[in-house]
């Protein structure tokens, strides 16, 4: 059975260097990579290449849940595209594009069986929602 895909979308009035920096480096992924103010990522690690690997520790602020969001990289392409396979086999495509000085990123995500495909659309995008917030708050 073919999996659910689910498309994200945001422009960020940044660079595609810096886009691209503050979206594989660790110190910055901590920043961001949470749905919302009360969860956090206390910890990223990143091997940016193909069949490199990644996990970032995402957990609720009060401590009470936390996962690890884990998988490999099957393609990275610098300031294009990533792709990868998260470990329960689930892949995500993500593009980008610079045009004017601002970046557009595409995420495509097969969405998993458990939560409603709505609210993961709305999990995933907030996570991209601070990502951009991040960004353009970077006066790198």
């Amino acid at each position: 059975m073919e999996k659910t895909k689910v498309t994200i979308q945001a422009v960020v009035d940044a660079t595609i260097e810096k886009v691209w920096k503050t979206w594989t480096e660790p110190k910055h992924i901590i920043h961001w990579n949470s749905a919302s103010d009360d969860w956090h990522s206390p910890s990223a690690v990143n091997d940016l290449k193909p069949g490199g690997k990644f996990n970032y520790r995402m957990e609720s602020k009060d401590g009470s849940e936390g996962f690890d969001f884990t998988g490999t990289y099957d393609e990275v392409v610098p300031y294009e595209k990533i792709s990868y396979t998260m470990d329960d086999d689930r892949r995500v495509w993500t593009t980008f594009a610079e045009r004017d000085g601002k970046t557009f990123i595409e995420s495509i995500f097969e969405a998993e069986n458990t939560f409603s495909v709505e609210m993961q659309k709305e999990g995933w995008q907030s996570i991209l929602n601070r990502y951009k917030a991040h960004t353009e708050s970077q006066n790198e």
